[in-house]
């Protein structure tokens, strides 16, 4: 089977840099009141900048296919190069439609490509890292030449005021269980806009940095572990979700059960826990050596986890020292299935790396406790 590596990566970005004191004049004020979870939220999360597919006015500026088009384009140099790529494979937690699929949708702002094999990939923050493995298994096997991949979110919109209007019509339901409140406007602070793409290929290019692909593994532990971030339902007394399929409109509406909610104690009690004990197990059936790692990207929600992580590393016995660490959280913000590669591309085109450099990428997802690893060997072809 060939060898994969990433030959090009690139990101796009809607609009201008929001800043923390910016937020509510993108999204608006819950009630007409600033929000009492704000300022500790963002104080936990370390997050000072992020992106909205809004403008000021709350008005969408961007469709989460055209943020994830954009990040295609910008893998080639020469538009007509587009009339190579024979796979698109796309990952969202956010599709602007339930049907037709996201990666479709995307295709269809592409008219510069050609007829091709197309994938969506559902799910949160692991979707970007299934579609990612989806178009490497399809070069490695030789079924595809010149596979495109993405991850992207466009969440602003579900993060607005008005989402939460009806509901707070009920304030006397909120204000009997806070934590309620609490679950809903929480994710309002920790989620940007954004989308990223890898263009793959079996060969690296002469005279260009390539990063090969040694492998790419993904672990779910949903047969042990309830849901625990969610859109579209809500959780009954028993922890059972309850689909929007199977609810009232006026229920629908009354519960906000189309914002994305989080299980705020179910996430600190897994998240960490679950995948790093997991990546202990894989390193070992990989044959890796923690020390051989030079870098490290973790896909965090918020700094609140960073130490955890380390922690866990380091009771594992795969401990990897903070300056192997790479990520841009503070700067870019919390783009789910786009941020892992919106680090790798900033990491790629730092100038940091070197040849034989060993990167691991390593994705937690929430929504069920999922997670996604992959090791990669920096090349340059001469």
């Amino acid at each position: 089977m060939a060898d994969v590596y990433i030959n090009r990566i690139s990101s796009f970005f809607p609009n201008e840099v929001v800043q923390n004191d910016e937020m509510e004049e993108y999204l608006g004020y819950i009630g007409g009141e600033k929000s009492k979870s704000k300022r500790i939220v963002l104080r936990s999360n370390g997050i000072e900048q992020r992106y909205y597919a809004l403008d000021k006015n709350g008005r969408v500026t961007h469709t989460n296919a055209e943020l994830t088009a954009q990040a295609v384009k910008k893998l080639f140099d020469d538009p007509a190069e587009l009339r190579k790529m024979d796979m698109l494979a796309c990952g969202t937690t956010s599709p602007d439609v339930l049907l037709p699929s996201h990666a479709v949708m995307v295709h269809g702002l592409l008219p510069e490509s050609s007829n091709i094999e197309v994938i969506s990939n559902a799910g949160a923050c692991c979707s970007g890292m299934q579609a990612f493995k989806h178009a490497w298994l399809a070069v490695k096997a030789g079924d595809k030449q010149y596979a495109v991949c993405a991850g992207s979110e466009r969440i602003s919109p579900q993060m607005r005021a008005s989402a939460f209007e009806e509901e707070i019509k009920h304030l006397e339901r909120i204000e009997a269980n806070p934590y309620v409140a609490f679950e809903k406007d929480f994710l309002r602070w920790m989620l940007s806009d954004g989308a990223g793409a890898f263009l793959l290929e079996p060969a690296p290019r002469k005279g260009e940095l390539s990063l090969r692909v040694e492998w790419v593994d993904l672990c779910s532990f949903a047969n042990e572990l309830e849901t625990c971030m969610y859109m579209g339902g809500e959780k009954d007394e028993n922890g059972k979700m309850i689909g929007y399929n199977d609810m009232r409109q006026d229920e629908i509406f009354k519960n906000s059960v189309l914002s994305l909610k989080q299980d705020v104690k179910t996430l600190s009690k897994y998240i960490v826990d679950k995948g790093f004990t997991f990546l202990k197990g894989l390193l070992e059936r990989k044959n890796v050596e923690v020390d051989s790692i030079d870098y490290f990207l973790p896909h965090m929600s918020s700094y609140f986890f960073k130490d955890k992580i380390y922690d866990m590393l380091q009771a594992n016995g795969i401990g990897i020292p903070y300056e192997k660490w790479f990520f841009n959280l503070k700067t870019k913000g919390n783009v789910g299935a786009g941020s892992i590669y919106i680090m790798l591309e900033e990491l790629f085109h730092s100038g940091r790396l070197k040849e034989g450099d060993r990167i691991l990428l390593a994705v937690p997802e929430s929504a069920r406790f999922s997670y996604a690893f992959s090791l990669l060997t920096v090349v340059k072809q001469s």
